[in-house]
């Protein structure tokens, strides 16, 4: 039994390791120090640091890999504060805005600005008929925990599908996630500490903003452009800011619904090479694309470019379910972070439903019809749109955003707020650029804009703005 002494010293280095834990010195997935170096660092004995790890451990703070050592699991981090990082903005045009009035808005309310497709675009036959399949599964399937990684059945065809586009991946480098923006939370617990530079594009997809500023990282926005970031900048920033994460869409990006081209992504994953920078690459627009377009994960043989996604925009926002391909050893810490913030992999039950649906030829079908009704919607848009003053950036190969500008000294925050008033929910420009140089834009969902009230509403708020 220890004495009293030896009691305290034990708690004071559990301490110092909580300590280091609750100011981000050591994040999800970090390993502690040697037990020897530990020891001669604090001035105790090994056997002193061996007890106080094994606490820690009992308490899953930490956690022992046979042969590597103690590793931090990410339970005992501190609560993350989304008030209070950085200065009050705006609420019309904060990172939430477009979220809370899309996602608490009534049934009538009309919602061009919302980032989905309606629930009659969806293939609901085929996820009915996945759903009844759930009866006669095995009952350990609708009620046990998910694995670690998620269903071996859908990782299973992801593999598939990314052997079809060229990357040569393993089981061990793919895992399933409860959503897409789970995926991209858990890489920021990894690889991320407070005060981190993270490059987005500007504009970028605004809850990129949101849950950066939840990591209290610091979020600088790289200049985008028809063909992908402006690449001057992007190097400009990678040389004068070392940044750890650069986060995107490669292809129908969003808003913009620009794709990358071949030489923006050759000179992206150079100059990420050369200063050490990992990109999250967000696929998911991927099968809205008529053809595959470059991908950094392909190029980069997913070994500084993370890839991820889900299956929200194409099959059911309601069966949450994302994934994240990157190294195996990146997938290692991911999963132990997964274990500690939500105690497994998404739900058996989506994942189950997911995988049937994509292995069935039904998938296929409702995707091309989707692109095709797509592309109508895209061009009656911009025929609805263009008598208003609102002209595409550009025209995107498929998706379903139109990036619009606004006629001269009009502002997209104004105008938002007026359609609101009349039950329609814009998405204003600055919603989604980190240095606000977006209020002449708005961001149009195509398949949302079939309801003709909506344009005399607009047009209203445009002529009072």
């Amino acid at each position: 039994m220890m004495d009293s002494q030896e009691t305290t010293r034990t708690q004071a280095l559990m301490n110092a390791v909580r300590a280091k834990i609750a100011n981000r010195a050591l994040g999800p997935g970090d390993r502690l120090p040697s037990v020897r170096g530990f020891a001669r660092t604090m001035g105790v004995s090994p056997s002193t640091v061996v007890e106080a790890y094994d606490r820690l451990a009992a308490e899953g703070v930490i956690r022992a890999r046979r042969g590597s050592g103690f590793y931090v699991t990410g339970a005992d981090l501190p609560p993350m504060a989304l008030a209070g990082m950085g200065p009050p903005r705006d609420r019309a045009v904060d990172p939430f805005w477009v979220s809370r009035q899309s996602l608490d808005a009534d049934p009538t309310v009309l919602k061009p600005g919302c980032g989905w497709l309606p629930a009659g675009w969806m293939p609901n036959a085929a996820l009915r008929k996945g759903l009844r399949a759930l009866a006669r599964a095995e009952d350990a399937l609708l009620s046990d925990y998910g694995s670690t990684r998620g269903a071996p059945a859908l990782r299973r065809l992801l593999l598939g599908r990314f052997a079809d586009e060229g990357i040569a991946a393993t089981m061990d480098q793919v895992m399933l996630t409860g959503s897409g923006t789970q995926a991209i939370d858990l890489i920021c617990r990894l690889l991320l500490r407070p005060e981190d530079t993270v490059l987005v594009d500007d504009p970028c997809y605004f809850n990129f903003q949101a849950l950066l500023r939840a990591h209290q990282v610091r979020v600088m926005g790289i200049p985008f452009t028809p063909t992908g970031p402006d690449i001057a900048a992007f190097e400009r920033a990678l040389a004068q800011e070392n940044p750890r994460l650069y986060i995107t869409n490669s292809a129908l990006h969003n808003p913009t619904g620009a794709s990358l081209s071949p030489q923006t992504a050759h000179r992206v994953l150079s100059a990420a090479a050369a200063h050490g920078l990992t990109i999250v690459e967000d696929d998911i627009f991927a099968d809205f694309e008529p053809a595959l377009s470059p991908r950094l994960a392909i190029l980069d043989g997913l070994n500084r470019v993370i890839r991820i996604g889900s299956f929200s925009k194409t099959l059911s926002a309601s069966l949450r379910c994302g994934y994240i391909a990157a190294r195996p050893d990146w997938i290692e810490g991911l999963a132990d972070l997964q274990v500690a913030t939500s105690f497994g992999g998404p739900s058996p039950v989506a994942a189950e439903v997911i995988a049937g649906v994509l292995a069935g030829g039904s998938y296929r079908k409702h995707m091309d019809e989707l692109r095709q009704r797509l592309t109508r919607a895209r061009k009656e848009a911009e025929d609805r749109l263009r008598p208003l003053g609102l002209l595409p950036w550009i025209m995107p190969r498929g998706g379903f955003y139109l990036w619009c500008r606004l006629p001269e000294g009009r502002d997209s925050t104004a105008i938002a707020r007026r359609c609101l008033e009349e039950n329609v929910v814009l998405a204003p420009g600055n919603v989604f650029s980190v240095s606000q140089s977006a209020s002449a834009f708005l961001r149009f969902n195509v398949a949302q804009l079939g309801d003709a009230r909506i344009f005399p509403v607009l047009q209203g708020a445009m002529e009072k703005a």
